[in-house]
């Protein structure tokens, strides 16, 4: 039998574990597996770009949509750790671009998750569209054929991200898996000198510009973020 104290401290050792069992379900819930109603979000760029890090001429404003006009990167003047972002894009034949997540250094291209945008979902596994470039693929290709708009809803949540892609979750991930630097956690290699459990938590968002030989344009819009605690 156990004793009048030893119950109590199984007790409180089972209270502790509930606790912390609902701590970790409610982080994990933070994540929608369904777009959200963005309803009341915030637009991400403002239609003068005010709130952005940018140069005339590198984007523009066209009938609503944002469009790159060179290869530079449209970078928030703000940082954001936790939040959903939700936003749709679409592709000509041959574009390639991405959604930049928490930038740790916004001249380096592999110091941010780069969620990729671009026209061919039959690219090398972790190049498919909706993948974390060079570390995650989506769990099936998800992408609407060139010309028709597509849409991603993004979650940051402290090491957690995850991303449901055109109705569907296609990843959801911990970044502390990835504790070894050019590894990914299936053993295959990738091109990051720092390990992703090490990277930023809190930083810029960009949309990447024109890149690929084809200069191929990409338009995005309704851009909104919903900050999380």
């Amino acid at each position: 039998m156990h004793s009048p104290h030893s119950l109590i401290r199984l007790r409180s050792l089972a209270l502790c574990l509930a606790v912390l069992g609902g701590a970790f379900t409610s982080a994990l819930s933070a994540a929608p597996k369904a777009h959200p109603d963005t309803t009341g979000w915030q637009p991400l760029f403002a239609a003068d770009f005010s709130d952005a890090v940018t140069k005339p001429g590198d984007w523009t404003v066209e009938n609503g949509m944002l469009v790159a006009k060179n290869h530079e990167t449209l970078w928030t003047k703000k940082s954001y750790a936790n939040f959903i972002l939700d936003l749709e894009f679409k592709v000509a034949k041959e574009s390639n671009s991405g959604v930049f997540l928490r930038s740790g250094d916004t001249k380096s291209v592999l110091a941010a998750l780069e969620i990729q945008v671009h026209e061919n979902q039959d690219s090398a596994h972790y190049g498919m569209v909706g993948a974390i470039y060079n570390a995650q693929p989506p769990a099936k290709p998800m992408a609407k054929p060139v010309g028709e708009w597509n849409r991603f809803t993004i979650t940051c949540q402290d090491s957690r991200v995850s991303l449901v892609f055109n109705g569907e979750e296609v990843w959801n991930v911990d970044l502390n898996n990835w504790q070894e630097p050019k590894k990914n956690p299936d053993g295959t290699p990738n091109k990051f000198a720092k390990a992703l459990k090490d990277f930023s938590r809190n930083g810029p968002l960009g949309l990447q510009g024109l890149h690929g030989k084809a200069q191929a344009p990409v338009w995005y819009r309704n851009i909104r973020i919903k900050e999380l605690k």
